[in-house]
């Protein structure tokens, strides 16, 4: 009799995991028919899906002629060339290099920048954040304080300081993108989880005797972490911005093919009416840019309907 009883709970235990699973898809489904609905997100999305392609498939699109294709290589005999002049489409710099080989490995770069970036900054400032309204008391007021004097200071300013500090190499850039960004994501998360852990599912949670840590992993962080969502996507943009502008003044290696980069060396040959280097780089930072803040923005509506029309 008891066997069976055993039986007949693991089979309960198990429909009601297909059931908790086949509810949470069912959600998943309806949020992606939800951003799909409107226009400007799946704009977003089809932008962002050609850049990626750009971006895997780049060693066939352009083929180096130098071990390292991040090293735009230099046509010396077409200076500033025009746009289809001896076979390069969208023109060359005032170093010889050449503009869609720059834009299309610097696509690479961008990719790069922007996912280390969000990933980093996305995980410390959730534990950061996390440990605050977790713990709470004199630890929560310290993070805190450490969180608002970053804050205080501009995003750029703050990530000019740190760049200028270590010297012109992207790795610094990374670094000095991170210890920006990563306060926004504690600030949210803390903010979150102090909301959701007013809730009745928690209360009962602690009552059942749940450990914290198993009340943080099941019932806290799951149905805190929508903003951090919204905020990564757009933060995918904004890194990529701030990154251009830290190669426009000079704080990225000589020659990168980085798009900031190729708008600092298009800058001497605007007056000339050699507009094609420039225009072309900083096309491809705008459309990044506005890709994922289109994104953001329909991931926003959809699952923070407080936000919606907005």
């Amino acid at each position: 009799m008891s066997s069976v009883s055993k039986q007949n709970k693991k089979s309960q235990q198990e429909k009601s995991r297909t059931t908790a699973l086949s509810v949470k898809w069912a959600r998943r489904r309806e949020v992606a028919l939800e951003v799909l609905r409107n226009p400007l997100t799946v704009i977003g999305l089809v932008i962002i899906f050609l850049f990626l392609m750009m971006a895997a498939f780049a060693p066939l699109l352009v083929e180096p002629n130098q071990p390292d294709p991040y090293q735009s290589p230099r046509d010396w005999s077409n200076i500033d060339a025009a746009p289809g002049v001896a076979g390069h489409i969208l023109g060359t710099d005032s170093t010889g290099g050449d503009v869609l080989y720059g834009i299309i490995w610097g696509s690479r770069l961008s990719l790069q920048l922007s996912l280390t970036v969000v990933l980093f900054t996305l995980i410390f400032g959730t534990i950061v954040g996390s440990i605050a309204a977790m713990r709470g008391g004199k630890l929560d007021n310290l993070l805190m304080r450490i969180v608002d004097v970053f804050l205080s200071i501009p995003e750029l300013i703050f990530a000019l300081a740190i760049a200028a500090v270590l010297g012109p190499d992207f790795s610094n850039i990374i670094l000095a993108l991170a210890a920006v960004f990563w306060v926004k994501y504690a600030r949210i998360i803390r903010g979150e989880i102090i909301r959701v852990k007013q809730a009745d599912y928690v209360a009962a949670a602690k009552v059942v005797g749940d450990s914290q840590w198993n009340i943080y992993r099941k019932d806290v962080l799951p149905n805190a972490a929508t903003p951090l969502i919204v905020q990564a996507t757009l933060d995918m943009g904004n890194v990529v911005l701030i990154g251009a502008t830290l190669s426009f003044i000079g704080l990225a290696q000589a020659g990168l093919t980085e798009w900031g980069a190729l708008v600092s060396n298009g800058q001497s040959g605007l007056l000339a009416g050699e507009w094609w280097v420039s225009t072309f780089a900083g096309l491809a930072i705008v459309l990044w840019a506005l890709a994922f803040n289109l994104v953001g923005d329909g991931l926003r509506d959809v699952l923070d309907p407080k936000t919606e029309g907005r």
